[in-house]
């Protein structure tokens, strides 16, 4: 099939490059390049980088919305008209869309003849949204999956095509999971095109009564209620490494909690749980870490980061800064 794909993060890479391999992809379309790092370099996306070494044409308009104001990559016409007069002359079979970032309207969704193709990290109708892997961790589910759809005007309303889930493992952290549900996006369109192609495809409605949303994730985000039980602090821990990353406020300055778990085998005789308020340190030691109280009980922080100071487990921290029990983290 003539493919054009629709990406933009590292998360769509293993997709395009999937297609490549099986399929003939005649355009990429993804975001403008954004300003990066220290220096606030303009950088491309990794599908940008991926799609220039294999010589695909790119559009990276600024909105396909008709009569957008802002320009293309090249020239000087307005840049919906002319990227959406741009893709409707690759004669593309399907448009693959992967965590592109923009809003298709009704007139892009229409324009190949077998649809717009999504690849959505999540076993719709959980987790709609820009933030599913993120929600599948921070509620602490025991699986997540990807689900391949077609497209509509909703926001990732459309029907299923194909679905498969992966189980969450204890040890998974946002990098590992986004890595394996990468992974799986890029075998399941393969398949689903693959019946799309050859008339065998499904088309499944989803249950609206079933739906859940997961929003954008905000830097506010990573700031730990220390009065939530400690599974949740865990899990919240694991979701938002490494962007936003967890904090917590010590001595007027922001303290990175980068991980965390329970104290099951360790001894709490320092310190009275029961009379402390969440987020009191009860115990700091160069052998465990930081033992805090939580909203149910008390949490262990055996990774973090100091305002100004390279990430570190909790026991070189304490080498460097004294910690007492008493005293609080807000």
């Amino acid at each position: 099939m003539k493919i054009i794909f629709m990406g933009t993060p590292a998360f769509a890479v293993p997709s395009l490059k999937a297609l490549i391999e099986s399929h003939e992809v005649v355009a990429v379309c993804t975001q403008p390049d954004r300003p990066a790092g220290r220096g606030h370099k303009l950088q491309p996306s990794p599908v940008k980088i991926v799609a220039e070494e294999y010589g695909i044409p790119v559009l990276q308009p600024e909105t396909l919305k008709k009569w957008g104001a802002a320009r293309c990559d090249e020239g000087t016409e307005p840049c919906a008209n002319e990227a959406r007069s741009r893709l409707k002359a690759f004669g593309a079979d399907a448009f693959v869309v992967a965590a592109y970032g923009l809003l298709l309207p009704k007139g892009v969704l229409n324009m190949p003849p077998h649809g717009c193709i999504n690849v959505h990290a999540s076993l719709l109708p959980k987790y709609r949204g820009a933030s599913p892997i993120h929600a599948a961790l921070l509620n602490g589910d025991a699986e997540t999956g990807i689900t391949i759809m077609h497209m509509d005007v909703g926001i990732d309303t459309g029907d299923i095509v194909l679905a498969k889930s992966i189980p969450i493992i204890e040890s998974d952290r946002l990098p590992t999971l986004h890595d394996k549900l990468a992974e799986l996006g890029g075998d399941l369109i393969l398949e689903a095109l693959s019946q799309i192609e050859n008339g065998t495809a499904t088309r499944t409605p989803q249950d609206e009564a079933k739906s859940t949303y997961a929003p954008l994730i905000q830097k506010t985000d990573g700031h730990i209620s220390w009065s939530s039980p400690t599974a949740q602090i865990i899990n919240q821990c694991r979701a938002l490494d490494p962007w936003p990353g967890c904090y917590a406020v010590y001595e007027n300055q922001p303290l990175k909690i980068w991980a965390v778990k329970g104290i099951q085998g360790l001894s709490l005789k320092s310190f009275n749980i029961e009379s402390a308020s969440p987020g009191t340190i009860l115990a700091a030691d160069h052998t465990n870490g930081i033992i805090i109280k939580t909203g149910d009980g008390a949490a262990l922080i055996t990774e973090l980061q100091a305002h100004g100071a390279k990430r570190m487990p909790a026991t070189d921290y304490l080498r460097g800064r004294k910690l007492s029990a008493g005293e609080v983290l807000l």
